[in-house]
């Protein structure tokens, strides 16, 4: 049975159209330098049978700046991006990129051979290669007849 309301619409209709007026409202009074993003750094994953490759966007981050860790099936990232020197006597006109420490942790969809695993930092793009723990990797089980 479908539920109607006073004015004969569908109550999840006017549940909708209130949830889009509150982001309208809720976007034009938040700036746009305080809304959260859904994760930084950026990233991507891929997995197959083997190994996972993840890369992440890290643009003016110093290498050194990076701190990369493995527990179980739990990679974090860490890192911290310094601000800008301005020249002396210059005053902000407008600032739009972050700085400050951070940390990013993925839940992995295996185990991890962290002895293994290698990271290459290139023009603010981070790649990471984890290859699957050989106690992890699927085993192929031969049926015999009898």
């Amino acid at each position: 049975m479908m539920y109607r309301n006073y004015y004969g619409r569908s109550p999840w209709r006017d549940l909708e159209q209130f949830q889009r007026e509150m982001n309208r409202l809720f976007n034009t009074i938040t700036p746009s330098r305080l809304r959260s993003a859904t994760g930084y750094p950026a990233m991507n994953i891929w997995v197959n049978e083997e190994s996972a490759i993840i890369t992440a966007e890290l643009p003016g981050i110093h290498v050194d700046d990076i701190d990369i860790s493995i527990a179980g099936e739990t990679l974090t990232l860490k890192g911290d991006r310094k601000p800008e020197d301005l020249p002396e006597g210059a005053c902000c006109h407008r600032q739009e990129r972050g700085y400050g420490a951070f940390t990013r942790a993925i839940e992995l969809p295996f185990l991890v051979d962290a002895e293994k695993v290698e990271a290459v930092f290139n023009k603010g793009l981070l790649q990471m290669t984890l290859p699957r723990h050989e106690a992890d990797k699927p085993k192929k089980i031969i049926v015999k007849t009898a």
